[in-house]
This record gives C-alpha cells, structure tokens and sequence, in this order.
C-alpha cells in the first residue's frame, strides 16, 4: 500500500497548503515538505509506521491534525454502525423476500423481485443516494439530507437515527439484489430436490416445508455470499457517506489517499482487509452452525 501510494500522480502538498501552493516558493515547498514527513522515501515511511504499530501508536494524521486513534474513535463507530446495519437489513430482507419469490417461481410476485434485484444490481449506490436526496430529502423535505445531526447542535441517538435513514436504504439497495437472487435460486434448486418431493408426498407443505425442509439448505450459498460482500460493502459506504455527508470515514479516506497521509491511510487499509478476512470467517462460521454436516479442517 505504501509502494502503491507513493505512485499516486497526487502531489501531497497541494493537499496541506491548498490556495497558497502556487504562490509559496521552492525553498518554502522543500521545508514543508520536511515539515510535513513527505519527502521520505515510502519503504522509510512504511518501517517507521510499522515500528510505530507495534508498539501501539498508530500515528499522527497530518490531514486531521489528530493522532490516527482519535480519528477512528470519533469516526468509525459512524461508519460500522451504517454498515452492519445495512448489511444486516439486506440479508434479512434477502432471505425472506428471496425464499418467497422462489417459493413461487414464475409468479408475480417472483417476476417482481427478479426484475427488481436484476435492475438494481446495474445502478451504483451514488445514483440510489442522489436519487433519495432529490426526492425524499429534497422534494417531499421528509428528511435531512446530509450529516448526523442538525447544523450546531451535538449529535443524539434520534438525531443519528433519523439523518441515517436514507443513508441505510442507499446503502440496503446497493447490497439487497445479489443476496435476494442468490437465496431464491437456492430455494428453486432445492424445491426440485428429492428431499422435498419426499416431504411433499408426506403432506408437508407451505411453511412447514420452507422452514423445515428448504431454508436450511438454501441459506447456505447466501451466507457464503455475506462475507464476499464485504468488499463492497465497504466500497458502497464510503461513496454514499460521501453523498450524505455521513461523518464516517469516507471523508478522511479520500482525504488521506490525495494527501499521502501514510498513518491513516495504512490504518484504514489494513483495517479493511481485515474486516474482509473476518467476514469470510464469520460466513464459514455461520454455515457451519446452520448445517453441522459441513466441516472445517486446519
């Protein structure tokens, strides 16, 4: 990641001295450069950041003027709370909703949510969240349309959960169509199974059969496909933070890659990786408890 940024066309400085770039001159652009840390070679910035970690400092963040621990402090919980909930309200509503519709494979109700899932998948979450603050926000004035909380007042639990609606449904309808066609292709493979022709002939049938007999085994490909997610889960998060002005770490990300700020931009990075490596752990995990046929080997 340090190689990668250190290739970036982005001239940092521009970043920390904005309009008085073009009028400071090279003697004063060296020394801020010193003065800022970015005139070390990036495999010198890399040893020092990680010497740094492994002694518990994550850094200072020149672009925040904040130690990097304060900064995840103030803003992650923003950003983990929008996305665990957003990730929780699609698989919810993915598995009902998917399990329904294959349920009765070729209904209305089936062609809707195809049709729904297939056209969705295409739209980027940017157009979902512009089109939400055009017309809900803007428009019916139904909602806020940026921030967590009223200009000059203090954040509280309503204010938050009020300003994160339609940054959570953005967010939902960009992660919803691959989970719901997954769960329903899953029920219409497992409908045709002998195993539920079998439970049929017994008389089981409706819900006692979805919920006995065919969401156990359909759930599987769909919790394989929440830790495969997670990727751009996080990629959706920071574009409608962005468009919401959500006070998560979109804005600091975006911030830190321009400005070549090397402790939060490691940080955020390494964070991110790690948030997929658990997911995929937490999706084997789960499948493991729904279906103890499966297991796992070292």
């Amino acid at each position: 990641m340090f190689f990668v940024a250190s290739l970036s066309p982005f001239d940092p400085l521009v970043a920390y001295l904005g309009d008085n770039y073009q009028f400071a001159t090279a003697a004063q652009r060296e020394a801020a450069r010193a003065a800022y840390g970015i005139d070390r070679p990036w495999l010198q910035a890399w040893w020092e950041w990680l010497t740094g970690l492994v002694h518990g400092d994550l850094g200072w963040s020149s672009t925040q003027s904040q130690p990097v621990a304060t900064v995840l402090a103030e803003r992650l919980p923003f950003t983990l709370g929008l996305s665990a909930a957003a990730l929780a309200l699609a698989a919810v509503l993915g598995v009902l909703v998917g399990a329904i519709a294959g349920m009765r494979r070729g209904g209305r109700l089936d062609r809707a949510c195809t049709g729904f899932a297939v056209t969705m998948a295409a739209v980027p979450p940017f157009v979902v969240s512009l089109v939400l603050v055009a017309t809900v926000a803007g428009g019916l004035r139904w909602l806020p349309t940026s921030g967590a909380a009223a200009p000059g007042e203090d954040y509280t639990v309503g204010g938050v959960a009020v300003h994160a609606v339609l940054p959570l449904i953005a967010l939902t309808v960009s992660q919803l169509p691959w989970l719901l066609l997954a769960m329903r292709a899953a029920v219409v493979d497992a409908t045709g199974s002998d195993a539920v022709r079998a439970a049929r002939a017994r008389g089981i049938d409706g819900w006692a059969l979805l919920r006995g007999h065919i969401a156990p085994v359909s759930v599987l490909p769909t919790l394989a496909l929440l830790g495969t997610r997670l990727p751009e889960l996080i990629a959706g998060a920071a574009i409608v933070e962005t468009v919401f002005g959500w006070p998560g770490m979109a804005a600091v990300l975006v911030e830190s890659a321009a400005a070549l700020d090397f402790p939060l931009l490691a940080t955020l990075t390494v964070g991110a990786a790690l948030a997929v490596l658990a997911g995929s752990a937490l999706s084997d995990a789960a499948a493991v408890a729904v279906d103890p046929r499966i297991e796992l080997t070292a």
